[in-house]
């Protein structure tokens, strides 16, 4: 190194490189010098050959909770001198995934609007999906094979210029919702929603049976 103490260098996506290169990496991991740190990073370390996983440390990298995001997010907020209400943030932090660089960039762009406060419908607009109300409406017409008022739903998710894909995952979520308010006692340990949807997800997946939900799952899925 020319001035720290350790000299690093990151693999990214280690997975992807041949056995030869394995190979003529493998050496160097065996007897590395004193100042020099080797970081593999992949997604899937069953890809790794024994022969290289045998010499490394370990650390599983997890996803972030919805909570410690939008923990993050409020503080880099406040920084920047925007109000974000609390709803908006744990939206940002739920589509994000886990993934805190995902977050802060829809944080960014959000804050780009230029709006003094970013509200829960702003987030919306932005990332494009529909509220959870109008999942409720669509789950419920479907239950009642009204297709008249399926269409029209669908019309208005188009024209209010909404993404299509963007709504079936959501939807195929929101019914992965229903089922877990199916079969558990304590779903809002494991949705991520607020009281009133939790409550209107709770009352709804009594009209459903568990094999119904699971095979509309299937089908939105392919879908």
């Amino acid at each position: 190194p020319s001035q720290a103490k350790y000299k690093v260098y990151i693999v990214d996506e280690v997975h992807m490189l041949s056995t030869g290169a394995f190979n003529a990496l493998l050496k160097t991991l065996e007897e590395p010098p004193s100042h020099v740190i080797f970081i593999l990073a992949t997604t899937e370390p069953h890809k790794l050959p024994a022969t290289i996983l045998s010499r490394c440390q370990r650390f599983d990298f997890r996803r972030i909770t919805v909570q410690s995001i939008a923990k993050r997010l409020q503080e880099i907020a406040q920084s920047s001198g925007v109000v974000v209400h609390s709803e908006a943030l744990r939206l940002i932090a739920r589509v994000a995934d886990g993934a805190m660089r995902d977050a802060i960039s829809l944080l960014d762009q959000c804050i780009s609007i230029g709006k003094p406060e970013i509200s829960y419908e702003d987030v919306m607009s932005i990332v494009g999906i529909v509220n959870d109300t109008f999942l409720y409406d669509v789950a419920d017409t479907l239950k009642d094979k009204d297709i008249s008022r399926v269409l029209g739903l669908v019309d208005k998710l188009l024209m209010d210029g909404k993404n299509a894909v963007q709504f079936t995952l959501d939807l195929t979520c929101y019914y992965r919702n229903l089922l877990v308010c199916k079969i558990t006692d304590r779903p809002g340990d494991i949705i991520e929603a607020s009281h009133e949807t939790l409550e209107l997800m709770k009352k709804q997946c009594l009209r459903f049976e568990q094999d119904e939900i699971i095979c509309i799952i299937n089908q939105t899925s392919k879908l």
